[in-house]
Order: structure tokens, then C-alpha cells, then sequence
């Protein structure tokens, strides 16, 4: 992995980014940078919008609290993104945060949460989740803004699955105890195609875990994969960085196509 200077200040900006372009920043942004940071007038700061790549921009205020950012230069291209969809069950508030968080982090580019049986929160909060993504993405160097989906339950996700989407199923009763293997000969019958990584989802189940017919549905699914994550009881936010963690490792994008 490259050098990153994690001590640079990043702001997402939901606008096109292009040399001289001048940008106005919303109130809550012009707030961080001047009254938090303390930046002043022709300080740089680092900006990307999960499209054009990362650029270095000029602040110029232009009240105590209002701004805009002037766009000088682009310091990174747009990283290509990876393709390996993370699935949840619903959790609650702050668990539920740093899981996204923690998923962005793993370099999952699709998050969508995933009603059970036995989910504990019907209730999502999608411009929470997008709030954790563009926190997680800016703190971390992260360029590519993880799309989200709306809840879904999981009988109508997987009646509507893609049969060209793999789906790793994180299941604590599997057979197979070593991961790698299973990912390993899953996907030896897909090869990777040339500058793309492989479709693949990944699925984790509520506290107390999928019930037997939702096991029983998932492993019967064409194409699924199940895998164990250990001898030990995960919470669901330790399971996705675990299970994101295997993925990425065997077929995802730590590895180069």
C-alpha cells in the first residue's frame, strides 16, 4: 500500500472538481474548516467527491461562517473502485456506526442492510449511514464513496439475487472450518477478468444469527459460499471487519488483478 499522509485534512465535496473551479461549501462544511480547524484565507486543504479523483484547493472565506474552496490541482487520480457488496442485519445506533464506518474502511463499495428474523433494528437511518461513509472515506484517504441501498428483507433480496454476483455467506455451523480454501475453490471457476475484480457480496446475520430456514435459504442459493470466521462468538460489527478482512485478503482488492 502506498504512503499516505495521514495527517492531511480531507473534505468530500458533492460537486465536479476541475482545475480553478470555485466551490461553495455548505455552512456545516465552512463551520469545520474556519471554527474547528482554524484554517484561514489561501490555506490548503485536500477534496474529493468519489469521482474526479483528489485535488488541493484554496480556502477563501467569505463571511465568519461561509466559504468557498478555490480548486488548484490534482494530487491523485480516481482510484478504481472495488467490487465486493457488504449485507447486514441492522443494528443499533453507535454499533450500527461503526460498523459502517468500518466497512467503508475494508473497502466495501455497496452497503445495504438486510432485515431477518431475528433483527434486532427495523429502522435505518440512511442519511446516518451516508453521514458515517463520508466521515470514514475522508479520515481514511478513501477516494470512492460506497453506494447505499435501501432495506431490503432478506427473502426478496435473495429471490432477486444476480446470478453473476457470488454471495460469501458468514455461517458460524459451516463444514468448511478454513475460509481461504472455501473462497479459494469457489472462485477458481471464475478467473478474474482483466482491470475488474470479482463480483462478490458478503452477508452477516443479526445477533443469535440466521434462523435454520434462512441458513437452509442461503446455502441453497446458486453460486453461494459459506464460511466459518473462527473458533470464537463475533458480535455482528467485529464479524463485518472479519469477514471483510477474509475477503478481501483471497479475492478481493488487496490482491492486484
Amino acid at each position: 500500500m502506498p504512503r499516505y499522509d495521514f495527517a492531511a485534512q480531507r473534505l468530500f465535496i458533492d460537486a465536479p472538481l476541475a482545475a480553478g473551479a470555485a466551490i461553495e461549501i455548505d455552512r456545516e462544511q465552512a463551520n469545520y474548516l474556519l471554527n474547528v480547524l482554524r484554517l484561514e484565507e489561501n490555506d490548503g486543504i485536500l477534496v474529493f467527491n468519489g469521482a474526479d479523483g483528489e485535488w488541493l484547493a484554496r480556502i477563501a472565506p467569505t463571511g465568519r461562517k461561509s466559504a468557498r474552496l478555490v480548486v488548484e490541482r490534482n494530487v491523485r487520480p480516481q482510484d478504481r473502485p472495488g467490487n465486493v457488496h457488504y449485507l447486514f442485519a441492522p443494528l443499533k445506533h453507535a454499533r450500527l456506526d461503526y460498523m459502517i464506518q468500518k466497512a467503508v474502511e475494508m473497502g466495501a463499495a455497496r452497503l445495504q442492510p438486510v432485515l431477518t428474523r431475528r433483527t434486532q433494528a427495523q429502522r435505518v437511518n440512511l442519511e446516518r449511514m451516508r453521514a458515517n461513509v463520508i466521515e470514514a472515506a475522508e479520515q481514511c484517504g478513501i477516494m470512492t464513496i460506497p453506494q447505499i441501498d435501501d432495506t431490503i428483507t432478506l427473502e426478496r433480496l435473495l429471490r432477486d439475487w444476480p446470478a453473476d454476483r457470488r454471495l460469501v455467506f458468514c455461517d458460524e455451523d459451516t463444514a468448511v472450518a478454513e475460509p481461504f480454501a472455501a473462497l479459494t475453490q469457489a472462485f477458481a471457476s471464475r478467473p478474474v477478468v482483466e482491470d475488474s475484480w470479482p463480483a462478490v457480496a458478503v452477508i452477516v446475520g443479526p445477533e443469535g444469527g440466521f434462523d435454520d430456514a434462512e441458513r437452509k435459504a442461503l446455502a441453497e442459493l446458486p453460486g453461494s459460499v459459506s464460511i466459518s470466521l473462527g473458533p470464537r462468538v463475533l458480535r455482528a460489527d467485529t464479524a463485518a471487519v472479519a469477514a471483510l478482512a477474509i475477503v478481501q485478503a483471497a479475492i478481493g482488492d488487496w490482491r492486484t488483478p
